[in-house]
């Protein structure tokens, strides 16, 4: 999707940056992070303003993206408080139990302030904190509060390595080929996800497998005793 997107933002100058915040904020506000580039696209628009094919002043950008970040993630923490409670007291649910309700809220008092910060730069985890952090609930106040650090830091870090290297004249001269590599790299975590997923399946099979012989031979075993 990112590099569908390069040449339209390239394409649109200034207008850019409200494509971007738009999507940035999609991907927590509207809970769109599942393809979505955040990143990638941050670091983009950052290369695209250094080299002046978004004439815009930094400071202008980063003032949008950041807008745009602690929006959508205030959005997603109203879904969760609002919508939270109601979905994971559902009776018969298989996924949204309250048990599930009551571990979010005892791992936010105990990881939220770090984790709300930290999940800014971990595609898709990103896009679900902020709504976990609504049904914990986390209260509003100190959430708002590491949102708008984490939103500042994200926006600073990911758009400011685009803006700097971009004045690089072999990065500005092969923006294509990096808008390729960080798709690329952006997939890493979504594969690793789901290569521990398999492993974890495969263990629980196995344990449950082992199980299940110990059992039936301890049974046999006291029926003979019997």
């Amino acid at each position: 999707m990112l590099v569908a997107l390069t040449p339209l933002l390239s394409a649109l100058g200034p207008v850019a940056l409200l494509v971007a915040m738009a999507i940035v904020f999609a991907e927590t506000g509207l809970l769109l992070g599942f393809f979505l580039p955040g990143d990638g696209l941050l670091f983009t628009l950052g290369l695209l303003t250094a080299t002046g094919v978004v004439h815009l002043p930094i400071w202008i950008v980063l003032a949008g993206v950041f807008v745009a970040a602690v929006a959508g993630d205030q959005v997603g923490y109203l879904v969760g408080r609002r919508f939270g409670p109601r979905v994971f007291h559902r009776e018969g649910s298989r996924w949204f139990r309250s048990a599930h309700a009551a571990r979010a809220k005892d791992f936010f008092d105990r990881h939220g302030s770090k984790t709300v910060i930290l999940a800014r730069f971990l595609p898709v985890v990103r896009t679900f904190t902020p709504v976990v952090a609504g049904v914990a609930p986390m209260p509003r106040r100190r959430f708002t509060v590491y949102n708008l650090a984490g939103g500042l830091l994200w926006s600073l870090s990911i758009l400011g390595a685009g803006y700097f290297l971009g004045g690089v004249p072999l990065i500005a001269a092969h923006v294509e080929l990096i808008v390729v590599g960080l798709v690329l790299i952006s997939t890493v975590p979504g594969i690793a996800a789901y290569l521990r997923a398999r492993r974890n399946q495969r263990r629980a099979a196995r344990s449950i497998a082992e199980t299940s012989t110990h059992g039936g031979a301890d049974s046999l075993i006291d029926s003979a005793a019997a």
